[in-house]
């Protein structure tokens, strides 16, 4: 079994004196967002082949790595460097200080253990076609060598999306707006012509009609790279976490509502007031991230 470190909650950022002790125990409960059903999820190295960690600041959890590599445990960390204004990530840490943390697990554990996401893509008054461009190079040439690979995506605008977005467009005076079919292109040709100029695969996630000329589907939750990383197969089953996933099957152990980042564009936060209390009212020591809902 692979787990999903989580898409939904920057565990690395603020859970992860939750996440070692849990694995100190062998196992957490999961609650399903939509049916409410606890389960059980075995966390003992036995039933875990692989770890994905997401984050966009791994610095609180950093000196942990090497402890879950002593634990026997192959992983990975999907890590977003975005380097957008305040206004659209609110207390995201500064990409300058994220590429560091890049190049040192590349360092430590391989150019394999990180992935590089430049994650979503959102045009906007701050963030125009130009800023893209420019912006991306700037990344790209801070993690050149250490990273070999970058995942993309266009922001997908759902209801609580748009309702945020639009929220923040009024307070903090810009607008946004989907970019056009040319535009996409446009990113697309010059994104995948400056990955390759810094040694990087471009792929696109849960986006495959974007996929194509050079550009490759993702597969953020990657048994292959895990087993290059672990020395030996890994066995799973490519099986998404949606129908335009192209990641293999893994248990993803997070919440919604949980992450205090602010980034406006986030679609697994609804109410960054209500991730706050959750963040504050965290218990470490719970069986559960959040064992009772908090309003």
């Amino acid at each position: 079994m692979l787990i999903s470190v989580s898409y939904k909650t920057d565990i690395p950022a603020f859970y992860g004196e939750w996440f070692m002790n849990r694995l100190d125990a062998g196992y957490c409960l999961m609650r399903n967002p939509y049916n409410g059903k606890v389960t059980r999820v075995d966390l003992t190295r036995e039933a875990v082949d692989g770890l994905v960690f997401w984050t966009k600041n791994l610095g609180p959890f950093l000196s942990q790595l090497e402890d879950v590599r002593r634990r026997g445990f192959p992983f990975l960390v999907q890590y977003t460097i975005n380097g957008y204004p305040r206004a659209l990530e609110v207390s995201v840490l500064e990409a300058a200080k994220a590429a560091e943390h890049v190049r040192e697990v590349s360092r430590r554990f391989g150019e394999d253990a990180v992935v590089w996401r430049y994650d979503t893509i959102l045009l906007s008054s701050l963030t125009p076609l130009e800023f893209h461009l420019e912006n991306f190079a700037h990344i790209a040439e801070s993690v050149k060598g250490y990273v070999n690979e970058c995942v993309i995506s266009f922001a997908q605008i759902y209801r609580k999306t748009k309702r945020n977005l639009e929220r923040a467009a009024h307070d903090d005076d810009f607008t946004w707006r989907e970019p056009t079919s040319a535009e996409r292109q446009l990113l697309l040709k010059n994104l995948l012509r400056m990955s390759k100029q810094n040694g990087m695969t471009l792929t696109i996630c849960s986006q495959p009609e974007f996929a194509g000329d050079g550009c490759e589907e993702a597969r953020c939750i990657d048994a292959q790279r895990l087993s290059r990383i672990a020395g030996q197969t890994i066995s799973a089953k490519l099986k998404g976490m949606r129908e335009t996933c192209g990641c293999y099957q893994s248990k993803d152990i997070g919440d919604y509502d949980t992450c205090p980042h602010g980034c406006v564009y986030c679609y697994a936060v609804q109410n960054r007031e209500l991730a706050k209390r959750r963040y504050q009212q965290h218990d470490p020591t719970s069986e559960m991230l959040f064992p009772l809902r908090t309003v």
